[in-house]
């Protein structure tokens, strides 16, 4: 095996579209990260293929800040230890709800309970149309793709060069940031179809290059749309930045983990 890296930092976003939180340690299941995308609003004016609200239509979801109301209890499963301790490996039960209840900051700074009414009409206000918003949980994560998302640092670095100006790393919603060894940006896409463990443990399967959309235009604090991010990823890069990947081995990741290749 051959160290490439190390983790920077890892992400997770608990309501799907809006502002994610980064975290020192989480369980990555075969589902994904723990916690993530936990929650999303199905908008009964969304096409059928993606049904939820997203900030690609509603650009001031990124201005809400959902949180876990026991941030110590969303970090892994209760049962981790346990499940871990039988062999061959028995999957990890998923959270009890009530360890994984979730509070939303509003644009205002006021807090409220994820399934507050109040918080639909703060969604829709704005949008065209009808558009009637029903709150769905999910034990697994409520991605696009698949279960996890990873960007190195080099890669936002080039992109920072091709455009000629600082860009956030949160605009690309990854679950893993990865500081390359090498120092060369994209070298994550010659990881497609490699095998990486993270930690002592975990292991991921490197599935596909990451498309883009609208998102990587939209500013993580404001969702101001900034055009000009996307289309020169589409020139320079075919709308590719970082790769999805697949659970293979369950495990805790740590910031600072290394990142080891198979061979």
């Amino acid at each position: 095996m051959k160290n490439i890296g190390s983790v920077e930092s890892l992400w997770r976003y608990p309501i799907k579209s809006m502002g994610g939180e980064a975290i020192p340690e989480v369980f990555m299941g075969f589902s994904g990260i723990y916690g993530d995308r936990y929650v999303a609003f199905k908008n009964s004016s969304s096409r059928k293929g993606f049904p939820y609200l997203s900030a690609t239509v509603q650009e001031q979801m990124l201005r809400y800040r959902p949180q876990f109301r026991y941030p110590e209890r969303a970090v892994k499963p209760p049962n981790l230890t346990e499940a871990m301790s039988i062999e061959p490996g028995v999957n990890p039960a998923n959270g009890e709800p009530n360890d994984l209840i979730l509070d939303v900051i509003t644009r205002s700074g006021t807090v409220v309970s994820v399934d507050d009414p109040a918080l639909i009409e703060m969604l829709v206000e704005g949008l065209p149309g009808e558009n009637h918003l029903t709150l769905v949980r999910s034990d697994r994560a409520l991605t696009d793709c698949r279960p996890v998302s990873l960007i190195s640092l080099q890669t936002v670095g080039q992109i920072e060069r091709e455009l000629g100006k600082p860009i956030d790393k949160r605009r690309f919603r990854a679950n893993i940031h990865l500081n390359l060894s090498s120092g060369d940006g994209f070298s994550e896409d010659k990881l497609v179809g490699r095998k990486l463990r993270i930690g002592s443990r975990a292991e991921i399967m490197v599935l596909e290059r990451d498309p883009r959309c609208k998102m990587i235009s939209l500013n993580p604090d404001t969702g101001e749309h900034n055009p000009e991010i996307l289309r020169k990823v589409a020139q320079e890069h075919a709308s590719f930045a970082g790769v999805y990947c697949a659970v293979l081995v369950e495990g805790v990741l740590a910031q600072g983990d290394s990142i080891e290749l198979f061979d």
